[in-house]
């Protein structure tokens, strides 16, 4: 910690005592963040100068054009940096017994506290330029779903003092934690395990995003047009549908440099710990590192994802079910919960039980199939999806453009046989069971699903039944928890069978609505 970072707190303040007897020393953020806010406003700055340059130059002239830059990057970089500068002396914070403060602003002051009791994560990131000098930003959050009154961040501090709070505040007594599974590193990086990162989701959205960015960029210039010409020089000799192949194989890869590449930038240095005091951690990032910390006593499962890409190479991921993730951290970071990336589906299972101190796997257990029913309503919703905007294209077709008649064509040649796929694919899929102290249930195609959820940690079921699902004899059933997605649902399983799942998962909770129906003789 430098020899700044303690600070006495703001005349006319009568806060310094923390609980009684207790006295804190307030502590301030690194005044590096002003230096840091510099060089990130001289990146943004030279990222727009280009752009800005050549289009004042047109009517100013070159030479006026590059001065007027220069000025404009030079205030904007000294008002961020007085900003921040700003920002770093009217900011302090201090940890007491009881609570955890944060003072900041200057027209508006912002005075928070959060009760150590109730803190859930200490998270810790650091972009490239915070690495080079040795800092990181501490997310302090309660877990509560209010918002960003329910987190407190320093950004920046020093690593070591980063680390210091991460232990301090997440020190827990270890008590009731079941179990004598291993300490230390769970699990680590497999290189190899970057050869599902083509085949995700991503790679796709990348592809299309790139190039959409060209021809976004080449707008800007004022050269969409000639980029357009260009292409069209390059296939003027050849068929459309030679273009259109061409150009489909140059977005899928550049989709799949670009999901490599993001693979590795979110994954290198990857491993799972777990640490003395009942704490899982998650490290890792190769520009930008993230450390990730849940508590044990707030897990209450585990969700093993199989998107549909992945699945068919034998993969998945773990995400953890549990309290004290707040929305607005889901929202921010779409990954925060997720303790293995997609690896063999063995490793999954492995490191789901070393998890849960179990000897094996819930994720892994045989499942109760769904009737055939279900699988009717699947390949009834795939009929429907497919059938609709065939019709609609053939009766545009024929009332007003032809042409629409041979893509309605094509929709139902791929359309149907892709429906009738997923349809029995997500219907392979239904399954639940009770394995010890979770019980587990399983759904999708698409994004395929198996959440392992502690049978203490549901806290009412939801029972649906429409009136397609009476005719057919099945229902849905969702169990409902105050952890992960707050409801995990057994689509369509059996009427009489899906009740009695219910009842033995959480006995005495849904008896008292069950209608049982009395024995003959």
């Amino acid at each position: 910690m430098s020899a700044e970072a303690a600070v006495s707190p703001d005349a006319g303040d009568d806060d310094r005592a923390d609980g009684p007897g207790t006295v804190t020393d307030w502590r301030r953020l690194d005044r590096r963040t002003v230096l840091v806010s510099a060089l990130v406003t001289v990146g943004v700055a030279a990222g727009a100068a280009a752009p800005i340059t050549l289009g004042l130059s047109g009517r100013f002239g070159l030479g006026h054009a590059v001065a007027w830059v220069l000025v404009g990057a030079l205030v904007l970089i000294g008002c961020a940096a007085a900003g921040d500068y700003v920002r770093w002396r009217r900011t302090r914070y201090r940890v007491g017994a009881e609570r955890v403060e944060l003072h900041t602003g200057l027209f508006l002051v912002k005075k928070r506290s959060l009760a150590r009791e109730r803190i859930r994560s200490v998270d810790l990131t650091a972009h490239p330029l915070q690495r080079v000098l040795g800092l990181v930003t501490v997310r302090i959050g309660t877990g509560e779903h209010s918002g960003g009154e329910s987190t407190l961040e320093l950004d920046p501090v020093p690593k070591a003092e980063g680390e210091r709070l991460r232990r301090e505040l997440l020190e827990r007594a270890v008590t009731g934690i079941p179990g004598t599974h291993r300490k230390g590193e769970l699990v680590a990086l497999d290189p190899r395990w970057i050869r599902y990162a083509p085949v995700s989701f991503v790679a796709p959205a990348l592809g299309g995003a790139a190039a959409g960015a060209v021809m976004q960029v080449s707008d800007w210039f004022g050269a969409q047009g000639q980029v357009i010409d260009w292409f069209g020089d390059r296939f003027r000799d050849t068929s459309l549908t030679v273009m259109i192949v061409t150009l489909a194989v140059a977005v899928v890869a550049a989709g799949v440099v670009g999901a490599l590449g993001l693979w590795v930038e979110m994954w290198w240095s990857y491993r799972l710990e777990r640490e003395p005091g009942g704490t899982l951690r998650v490290r890792r990032g190769l520009l930008t590192s993230r450390s990730v910390s849940i508590e044990e006593r707030r897990l209450r499962g585990v969700d093993l994802v199989e998107p549909l890409g992945i699945r068919l190479f034998g993969a998945a991921r773990v995400d953890a079910i549990t309290t004290g993730l707040a929305k607005d951290d889901e929202e921010q970071h779409g990954d925060h919960n997720t303790l293995l990336p997609a690896a063999p589906r063995p490793v999954a299972d492995t490191v789901a039980a070393d998890v849960l101190r179990a000897t094996t796997s819930p994720t892994g257990a045989p499942l109760t199939g769904h009737p055939v029913a279900a699988g009717g309503r699947r390949l009834r919703r795939a009929f429907w999806a497919v059938f609709v905007p065939v019709a609609v294209q053939t009766v545009l077709g024929v009332l007003l453009i032809p042409v629409l008649l041979w893509t309605a064509l094509g929709c139902a040649a791929v359309g149907l046989p892709l429906g009738v796929f997923l349809a029995r694919d997500a219907y392979r899929g239904l399954g639940h069971v009770l394995s010890g102290d979770y019980l587990v249930v399983r759904s999708g195609t698409v994004r395929r699903s198996t959440a392992a959820l502690e049978r203490a940690g549901v806290i009412g079921w939801t029972v649906r039944q429409t009136y397609f699902q009476r005719r057919s004899g099945v229902l849905s059933l969702t169990a409902t928890t105050a952890a992960g997605a707050g409801a995990y649902t057994a689509y369509d399983a059996d009427a009489s069978e899906g009740l009695d799942f219910a009842s033995q998962a959480v006995p005495g909770l849904l008896e008292p609505f069950l209608e049982r129906t009395p024995a003959a003789g």
